[in-house]
Formats: structure tokens, C-alpha cells, sequence
């Protein structure tokens, strides 16, 4: 367990929120910080519309989105994953998904 800014974290040893159904927007924060993204709470409209968007996605079909199809989704630039969230797996955590198996972190790892 680690608390960033009073908001407690309930983490497994690589970082991954235990219980996605937990997921809100002060702990999306928690984990920015955590994982070096930002330092400021609230995150940016456009990081938060990515986060959103990643989790509906995987609720819906238990699987990433392709990353280019993301900001076309959300309406932001071509490349905006790459500009809010550079890697994927940082990403994938901020949104308090569960821990990917090796076959979706091979497909979403640059």
C-alpha cells in the first residue's frame, strides 16, 4: 500500500491498481504522480478523456485499444497518446486497469 496526497493505493509489487472498481479521478492523480506523468490534480481534460476512453474500452471488450484509434476516439491530435501518456503501459496503470499478460504488453510495448 503507498498514499500519495491522502488518497491510499492498495498496488500489487508491479504498480497495478488491485481493484480496477476502485478507479476514480483522485486516484488516476495518485498514480500520475507515482508513475512520473503529473504532479498536478486535476489531470488535464485531454489526459482524463484518454483515460476514459482506455477504461470503457477494456470494460466492453477486456482488451487495449489500438493506440492510433485512441485520440481519434477522444477527438484530440493524431498523436496524443504519445504527448499525455508517451508509454502505453504507464497509461494502462494511470487507468487502473489489471495487470496486462504478456501477450497484450508485447502488443502495446514499444
Amino acid at each position: 500500500m503507498s498514499s500519495l496526497d491522502h488518497v491510499e493505493l492498495k498496488l500489487d509489487a508491479d504498480g497495478y491498481l488491485m481493484d480496477p472498481s476502485t478507479w476514480t479521478e483522485k486516484i488516476a492523480c495518485a498514480l500520475a504522480e507515482k508513475e512520473g506523468i503529473s504532479d498536478e490534480c486535476p489531470l488535464s481534460s485531454e489526459r482524463m478523456e484518454i483515460l476514459k476512453f482506455v477504461r470503457d474500452y477494456y470494460n466492453r471488450f477486456e482488451a487495449f485499444p489500438i493506440i492510433r484509434a485512441v485520440c481519434k476516439n477522444v477527438g484530440q491530435e493524431r498523436s496524443c497518446q504519445y504527448h499525455q501518456f508517451p508509454d502505453p503501459i504507464t497509461a494502462w496503470k494511470i487507468a487502473g486497469l489489471p495487470k496486462p499478460n504478456p501477450e497484450v504488453l508485447a502488443k502495446i510495448s514499444h
